[in-house]
């Protein structure tokens, strides 16, 4: 569960003994009574186990998983439009510009005041990864759709929105920069934050062979809400970027992870799991990632994918570059420890027009 991820934090600020201030937050920004934190705890006792990811190498591939054909389950008569909450998992906003598509997912959510209560901390995580791509190449999330998401995080309430990233090609300040993401941000409000390499603290991730623990920015885990905002692109070892693998630019050494990417993803995933994933796909780089440069290589679809179970977004996602999901070995380890749904037809979608 995403309340989970608190206790990863040596600073947490506990409100009860297996309450932390985050999941009391979250309680809040819903009007959470007694029946709904009930719930909460109710669900809690199935949570995620770290120790559940398997260490022998292999990825487990679940039936259900397998079985998804890539780009029909959010249209199968199957798949419910609203959950138990009375929202839906994914919402597919298409046919706008940015900061609607960015609106209009939001709002078949609930509403971002829905995930970001009064005088919250929030963080945002877009994919800044390069300084020498602007957003129209597909390298980099779209300037206004961050900015868009500063700006609702504001307007609900929350008492500071800090986005940052760490670049693997060039200076963050030229990526802040070149990727337009800066403007936006602070023109909404936002404040963009260079990550300081005093700012890691060490986490275990007991379910990888071969990379025992790594450094994670510590301002992601003392966030009240985190918000992850990554875009769709190709990429040459991981066969796609996007929500998931975002997470990867809040470790130092994110070229460590590499080495053993279907383990690793999940489980630093896990140790974050974020409130809500707002997906760019006005612009989806289709090949020659992750950097690209090539504008012949960039689909513009103007969709935004949002909702609350990340391994579904980024399962609804395969679909704009042509993967088949079973094929991307962290999504099935997502799965099979908990972290989300791969199967579309298990998934409440809602497609909207911005």
């Amino acid at each position: 569960m995403n309340e989970e991820r608190a206790s990863n934090s040596a600073h947490e600020e506990e409100v009860g003994p297996r309450l932390s201030r985050r999941t009391f937050l979250r309680l809040a920004a819903v009007g959470a009574g007694a029946v709904a934190l009930g719930g909460v705890l109710e669900a809690c006792k199935g949570a995620y186990v770290p120790s559940a990811i398997p260490t022998t190498g292999q990825t487990p591939t679940p039936a259900s998983l397998a079985s998804t054909p890539p780009g029909t389950a959010a249209t199968s008569p199957k798949s419910p439009t609203v959950n138990a909450s009375g929202f839906p998992d994914l919402v597919v906003a298409s046919d706008g510009e940015p900061e609607a598509l960015v609106r209009a997912a939001l709002a078949g959510l609930g509403g971002m005041s829905r995930f970001v209560p009064k005088g919250a901390s929030v963080v945002v995580k877009p994919n800044i990864c390069v300084a020498d791509r602007s957003y129209d190449l597909g390298a980099t999330t779209n300037p206004w759709v961050v900015g868009t998401v500063v700006k609702m995080a504001i307007e609900a309430g929350a008492s500071s929105v800090k986005v940052f990233d760490n670049p693997f090609s060039g200076s963050a300040e030229d990526a802040y920069q070149t990727s337009g993401i800066r403007e936006q941000v602070e023109a909404a409000g936002g404040q963009m934050v260079l990550m300081s390499g005093r700012g890691y603290v060490k986490k275990t991730l007991d379910g990888s062979k071969w990379l025992p623990e790594v450094e994670l920015y510590e301002d992601i885990l003392n966030a009240d809400v985190v918000i992850n905002v990554p875009l769709v692109k190709d990429h040459a070892l991981a066969r796609m970027t996007a929500g998931l693998k975002n997470m990867m630019g809040l470790v130092a050494d994110p070229a460590a992870m590499h080495i053993d990417m279907e383990t690793t993803i999940p489980h630093v995933y896990s140790l974050i799991k974020p409130d809500l994933t707002v997906v760019d796909c006005v612009r989806v780089l289709t090949r020659g990632g992750p950097e690209g440069g090539d504008p012949s290589w960039v689909k513009k679809l103007d969709k935004v994918v949002a909702g609350t179970d990340g391994v579904a977004a980024d399962t609804y996602v395969c679909r704009f570059l042509d993967i088949k999901p079973e094929d991307l070995g962290y999504l099935a380890a997502a799965q099979a420890i908990g972290l989300g749904q791969a199967d579309l037809s298990k998934v409440a979608i809602k497609e909207v027009s911005a």
